[in-house]
């Protein structure tokens, strides 16, 4: 408030100052503008407001209110101009004003009012609101920790172009980056799986926190309590305006004249207001009271969570957290991650690198699956062995878990399955029993896999038309395989169909029409 000799001083009211401190306060322990409404509504808490005349209003808290609030560099204890700049919109040509970042503010004279935060305080609420916008393609911010299964959605970075990857929850989920093609028409940079990122962050993470032994002390359990009795310090403020509030208005009462009864019955329905808010005040404080819960522990059940560092990974797996509560314990560490796909697109390594508060680093090369077997990094050398071992006489169970010992892995799994080791081997014609050789090789008709090599085309192709009916031929009852007529003819109506000039073959042993 300004006095008459031009002295600007904090407002004289306890609760007014109280109450603008536990904005601040309340901002800087959720960290979102939408969280500190939340919670005053949850509290049944208001914010003084000024009226048109200069009056204090006490009105329930909007984001927009306590926006101007919180950005206001009066409460630094600043005075400032120059904080916009006018600009014509190139769409509708009309004069618009935009906020510039403090840095390009024309005057600042720190120290002019008394504060109610510092200068520090107030650049680092600036920071943190800027970066609760998600709007990745304009400001690339961090953005506010959400519900999602993606940890990583604000701080993963592509390592091929820099830009920042979004995520997308079609099909699984999965890292995009997308900037390219969003601004300049290109391809999709490259998508990256998800789950295998988050977890081998995840897994840094809880290393960090075991070398850093974390110490969960009193303090933290000092500042919870000191946090709720700072809330109901503000309702008693509360009850208390509210209390005088309703004995003024009850005076007021008193003093009229009956016989005036337009006046006489405005009156009463301000001390009835007046009142019911009262009750619905006290009523509120009283509850709290006895229901808030009590942060001062036992001495052992604090030496227990001493420990709580290592038992991280266990309440993590325990879904104790919800998404946004593990974002946010990352991000206490995290500065960003920075992914890339090493060998192409379809390169079956991630190179990711995580940069910490602090500026250290850290960086490994991180498997994951991909479409096809040729694409795995090793395949000719895991194929050759494969080939080795199944004419030295093992099994495909005892072969998968060598090939598996020494690293290698299928194109999906993280393991080597059997059944990938049966498929290398049966490619290369390499059989467990001789009876296997009788139904592969028919004189005078193809099977399947004999017809798909010779057309160059996948066996699973042809076998998902014979089950769509686009094929229509059987089993040969002999062999238990389904035949083809070994000609030129057969090879000429798949081509046909493969290319799309006709939409459906039949044929099979004896016979091949179109």
């Amino acid at each position: 408030m300004r006095r008459d000799d031009g002295v600007v001083e904090k407002h004289p009211d306890q609760e007014v100052r109280d109450r603008i401190l536990l904005v601040f306060n309340t901002l800087l322990e959720q960290k979102s503008l939408a969280r500190v409404v939340r919670h005053f509504h949850d509290q049944h808490l208001t914010v003084p407001r000024r009226d048109r005349y200069g009056a204090i209003q006490w009105r329930r808290p909007t984001v927009a209110s306590l926006g101007s609030m919180v950005k206001n560099p009066a409460y630094a204890g600043a005075f400032v101009y120059g904080r916009t700049r006018s600009f014509r919109s190139e769409n509708t040509g009309k004069i618009k004003q935009r906020l510039l970042p403090p840095n390009q503010w024309r005057i600042v004279v720190r120290d002019r009012y008394p504060a109610y935060i510092s200068w520090e305080t107030l650049e680092k609420i600036q920071q943190m609101l800027r970066d609760n916008h998600a709007e990745y393609d304009r400001n690339k911010t961090r953005g506010v920790p959400r519900d999602g299964q993606a940890l990583l959605h604000g701080i993963v970075y592509c390592g091929e172009c820099g830009h920042k990857l979004c995520v997308q929850y079609k099909g699984g989920t999965r890292y995009l980056c997308n900037h390219l093609r969003q601004q300049h028409g290109e391809p999709v940079c490259q998508w990256l799986p998800a789950t295998a990122i988050d977890e081998q962050v995840v897994q840094w993470f809880f290393e960090a926190l075991a070398r850093a032994s974390i110490d969960i002390s009193a303090r933290t359990l000092a500042d919870a309590d000191a946090n709720r009795a700072t809330v109901l310090a503000a309702r008693h403020q509360q009850v208390q305006r509210l209390r005088y509030t309703a004995n003024r208005a009850e005076r007021q009462y008193q003093q009229v004249d009956p016989e005036n009864r337009l006046i006489a019955a405005e009156l009463e329905r301000r001390w009835e207001t007046a009142l019911r808010e009262l009750r619905e005040a006290e009523t509120q404080l009283t509850h709290d009271e006895h229901q808030a819960p009590v942060f001062a522990i036992p001495a052992d059940l604090l030496e227990a969570l001493l420990d709580i560092g290592p038992r991280l990974p266990e309440l993590w797996e325990q879904r104790l957290f919800c998404s946004a509560q593990k974002k946010t314990l990352l991000r206490s560490l995290l500065d960003k991650v920075v992914v890339h796909r090493l060998g192409g697109r379809r390169g079956d390594q991630l190179q990711v690198r995580v940069v910490w508060r602090g500026g250290a680093t850290t960086t490994a090369a991180l498997p994951v699956s991909v479409g096809r077997f040729a694409d795995r990094t090793g395949a000719v050398q895991m194929e050759a062995t494969v080939l080795r071992l199944a004419r030295e006489g093992q099994s495909d169970a005892e072969i998968a878990a060598l090939l598996t010992a020494q690293g290698h892995r299928s194109a999906r799994g993280v393991i080597v399955l059997p059944s990938t080791v049966k498929t290398i081997r049966l490619r290369h014609r390499v059989l467990n029993r001789e009876s296997q050789s009788h139904p592969r090789r028919v004189a005078g008709y193809l099977t399947i896999p004999q017809l798909a090599e010779k057309l160059n085309i996948s066996r699973h192709w042809i076998s998902d038309r014979i089950h769509n009916g686009t094929i229509v031929v059987a089993k040969d009852a002999a062999t238990q395989c389904y035949l083809f007529p070994d000609n030129l003819e057969t090879l000429r109506q798949f081509r046909q169909l493969v290319e799309g000039k006709i939409t459906r073959l039949g044929g099979g042993k004896g016979h091949q029409d179109a």
